[in-house]
């Protein structure tokens, strides 16, 4: 026996032929939107796991430490290479040494940076050959501000306000060594440089002893 037209219970009749076709397209477009969504996900999903594992399989290591620099090595090297003896500060096990080398083609200066304590400063720089004048360039132009006597030694002292226009550097003391001009300056305090200055005081006295 031939079964008639569905009835629809929301409607309360038999669906005409537009309403079957209009629900049938209305199932297909929700299934591929869930299929697509579906698919959506499972590439997320692999690429996040390609991640991993790229992540994962990236070999590890500490960082390489920063090389130790040997400032009595280095000096030693400079005095072999420029026929002549190099400052080699004695200072706190605390400060670090950023720096121990000769630059310069045309004016040779061997200058040794440190970070002192409380993360200030200071360069020693011996200016081989020169005068106060290779000072004055250094500092931007700036001109000392009096002089004082450190040990016997005469030094030049400059107190800089404008300190960016001179690389950061506050405080300065230099002097003449025999045939080389010695600059000690930075941004650590006064105290401090001149505590530098005064363990040079030996080293200096030998270079104006070889000057004779």
């Amino acid at each position: 026996m031939a079964r008639g037209p569905r009835v629809v219970a929301e409607l309360g009749r038999p669906e005409t032929p537009e309403e079957t076709a209009d629900r049938k397209a209305e199932s297909s477009r929700v299934y591929r939107s869930s299929q697509t969504f579906r698919n959506l996900i499972a590439a997320l999903l692999v690429t996040l796991a390609v991640v991993v594992v790229v992540v994962l399989g990236v070999p590890r290591g500490d960082l390489a430490p920063t090389p130790t620099i040997d400032v009595a090595q280095a000096a030693q090297s400079a005095s072999t290479d420029m026929g002549r003896p190099i400052l080699v500060p004695d200072v706190s096990s605390t400060w670090l040494v950023n720096g121990a080398a000769v630059a310069g083609a045309e004016q040779p200066v061997w200058t040794i940076v440190y970070a002192t304590d409380g993360n200030a400063f200071l360069r020693v720089s011996q200016a081989f050959g020169a005068g106060s004048d290779w000072a004055l360039t250094t500092l931007a132009g700036k001109r000392p501000a009096g002089t004082t006597t450190i040990d016997g030694v005469p030094w030049d002292v400059w107190r800089i306000s404008d300190v960016q226009s001179a690389g950061n550097v506050s405080f300065a003391l230099g002097t003449q060594a025999g045939p080389d001009y010695v600059l000690v300056y930075g941004n650590a305090d006064e105290a401090t440089t001149t505590a530098l200055a005064s363990g040079l005081t030996g080293q200096i006295r030998g270079l104006e002893g070889g000057a004779r």
